[in-house]
């Protein structure tokens, strides 16, 4: 499988939804497979709020698969001998793109704090500005998983005539009330955090990773769900040799604190904050008075949306909105309920189901 890691630089100026601009910035991309003579095999797949570029194969550093390995690669449900693929880290990122630990040239500073705020809507302007770089006409699809899906979503809403499908899974038109809570409660955390100092710890030559690690920890129980907890840890003590730490007594415990402290070493405080602030924000109906139908009648693409039975983060219903809205604005659209294992993470693993879905509505062009 060909594959190819390029960091892309922007001249033009970049007007954030918030208001404030950016003067030039950088995308960190990766593609998969070949791009044909009639540029017509082109899938871009957008990341989750903790994704990066780094879709598909081992990541040497990390050692670790891609976030969508699974379902991407030779003969896999989106096949790379047949489609294009691109992924790259969203701006306010921190794994290449340019974000809160981007080195300012005037000042030789990073962003640190102040970073502007972005959103869904920001992130697909700038996927726009890279598919005219990559000469990609139309995508065939769009695709991606929760804060992903929303930027499918985004997709099918701002550049009607550049996309053929959207496929929107285990996201939402806008996350309710208890998300937002959640999220907020997972910023304090860090917030709080000795040495976060205002956002500007790079400064400071130090890191709130504690503040991080907890936050991290919140969420990720968020991510699974009780049926896969209980099947996975049950009530099981932890082995005394594997234990990452004395004062743990579970497994689950165990799992918690060896993925906290994972994340806190690779990724950037700042960017979590923007990245929950960007999920919290979505709500594209909001310029339609609330009136989601009215928002998707410009939409041209077929939609496939899929929840996870599982998934109590972002449930069924989240994704039946969809569906109905799609209907009623007259939209080719599918929705399926799909078993998962792992709550909302399911959206990340392969199953047949899963993979028959998503291969039969890329592969469908009627």
């Amino acid at each position: 499988m060909k594959s190819n890691t390029k960091k892309i630089p922007f001249d033009k100026q970049l007007k954030l939804e918030c208001g404030k601009k950016l003067q030039g910035f950088e995308l960190m991309v990766e593609t998969y497979g070949e791009l044909n003579s009639n540029k017509d095999n082109a899938v871009l797949v957008c990341h989750a709020f903790s994704g990066n570029h780094h879709a598909v194969g081992e990541e040497k550093e990390a050692q670790k698969p891609g976030w969508w390995d699974q379902l991407i690669g030779l003969e896999k449900t989106i096949d790379t001998q047949k489609y294009f693929v691109v992924s790259l880290n969203n701006i306010g990122g921190c794994h290449g793109s340019t974000g809160p630990t981007t080195i300012l040239s005037k000042t030789k500073k990073p962003f640190g704090s102040s970073f502007p705020e972005v959103s869904v809507v920001d992130w697909v302007n700038t996927q726009y500005l890279l598919m005219n770089y990559l000469k990609i006409e139309c995508w065939e699809m769009v695709a991606g998983g929760s804060l992903g899906g929303m930027q499918a979503l985004q997709w099918a809403i701002s550049y009607p005539n550049k996309i053929k499908k959207a496929a929107v899974i285990a996201a939402s038109p806008r996350i309710s009330s208890q998300n937002i809570a959640l999220n907020e409660v997972a910023r304090e955390i860090i917030r709080k955090d000795e040495n976060f100092h205002d956002g500007n710890y790079m400064q400071n030559n130090t890191k709130p990773k504690k503040g991080l690690k907890a936050a991290r920890m919140l969420g990720h129980i968020t991510y699974l769900s009780e049926s896969n907890m209980s099947k996975r840890f049950g009530r099981r003590l932890q082995d005394p040799i594997t234990k990452v730490d004395e004062k743990i007594n579970y497994e689950v415990e165990n799992y918690l604190q060896y993925k906290g402290e994972q994340f806190s070493e690779t990724f950037d405080a700042n960017s979590y904050i923007l990245m929950t602030k960007a999920m919290d924000g979505f709500d594209p109906a909001k310029k339609f008075n609330g009136d989601l139908v009215k928002c998707f009648k410009k939409i041209k693409a077929r939609l496939l949306i899929a929840s996870f039975n599982s998934d109590w983060l972002f449930p069924k219903e989240y994704s039946m909105e969809i569906q109905i809205a799609a209907i009623k604005a007259e939209i080719k659209s599918s929705y399926i309920e799909l078993e998962g294992d792992y709550g909302h993470d399911s959206f990340l693993y392969y199953s047949d189901e899963y993979s028959t879905a998503l291969k039969s509505f890329l592969e469908n062009n009627e």
